[in-house]
């Protein structure tokens, strides 16, 4: 069988390129009757925050002609309920666990990191810094150099795990933000989480998704993520993981030309969970 495992960077080696995208795969106990989850390079987790967060108020999801619309809100479970009901499942797996982290502000950030650092299952850190449907939701961060740079940095001095920036496509240019993370001491950059959409009812003109606004995912956001993934790649040293309609093999592999290390799988989840079997099979040829 082909070794398919990539090393990100010193730190981290996986399995194989692939990863779940957060959000998408929910703390992967949900779909452990449905498939393998070791088949995963690694499980990146559901965003997770200090306290728990109902997210937005339905409808909250819409279906488009080529992926979807979400405005979920990072509804989760917070901190102390993850520990209590999830941790004892992940710690048992064999892929590779990444937490992903949201925040209101940076004290969250840094404290959900703070009391995870000694978990010896979770091998790293997602920063969600980009998520478009939440008032307060860590979007500052993403869109500022600065604040992103101070963010990274204080998260640097919190964890020795592995560091990864989850960055938004909904920038006028994404290679300073790529830039900056690297600087601030971040081990990888996740790119790209979704872009701004929204869509409305032409029967009840009204917006089909009650925040109005979502983020866009799927197979027609692809080629938007593999020009950001080509601009990063040519500024920044560190691992980059792609992020952004990946359906298949080949689209896996066009990733990887394009710049990236490894990749998540996020929309295909929905229609398709057992898509990464067949994808391996293709990268395995």
């Amino acid at each position: 069988m082909s070794d398919l495992s990539v090393a990100l960077g010193a730190k981290l080696t996986l399995a194989n390129p692939i990863l779940t995208a957060s959000g998408t795969f929910g703390y992967g106990d949900e779909l452990s009757d449905l498939l393998d989850l070791e088949q995963f390079g690694g499980i990146v987790t559901k965003s997770l925050s200090l306290k728990p967060r109902e997210g937005n108020p339905p409808p909250r999801i819409v279906e488009t002609p080529a992926g979807m619309i979400n405005s979920i809100g990072l509804a989760n479970l917070g901190l102390d309920r993850f520990l209590d009901e999830k941790a004892a499942f992940l710690g048992q797996l064999k892929s590779t666990v990444i937490v992903n982290v949201a925040g209101r502000e940076q004290a969250e950030y840094i404290e959900v990191v703070r009391r995870l650092q000694s978990m010896p299952w979770i091998a790293g850190f997602e920063i969600n810094v980009s998520c478009p449907n939440v008032k307060q939701g860590g979007i500052e961060f993403g869109v500022n150099p600065e604040l992103l740079g101070d963010l990274v940095s204080s998260l640097r001095n919190q964890t020795d795990k592995f560091l990864m920036i989850k960055l938004s496509p909904n920038v006028n240019d994404i290679r300073p933000l790529a830039e900056c993370a690297q600087r601030n001491g971040a081990d990888a950059v996740s790119m790209i989480n979704t872009l701004y959409g929204s869509a409305i009812d032409i029967h009840s003109r009204r917006p089909k998704i009650h925040t109005v606004f979502g983020g866009l995912s799927g197979p027609a956001i692809k080629p938007v993520a593999i020009a950001h993934i080509i601009k990063a790649a040519r500024v920044i040293d560190i691992p980059i993981i792609g992020i952004g309609g990946i359906q298949d093999g080949a689209d896996v592999v066009e990733f990887l030309l394009a710049g990236a290390s490894a990749v998540q799988l996020g929309t295909v989840n929905f229609f398709d969970p057992t898509a990464i079997t067949g994808i391996l099979a293709f990268l395995r040829k």
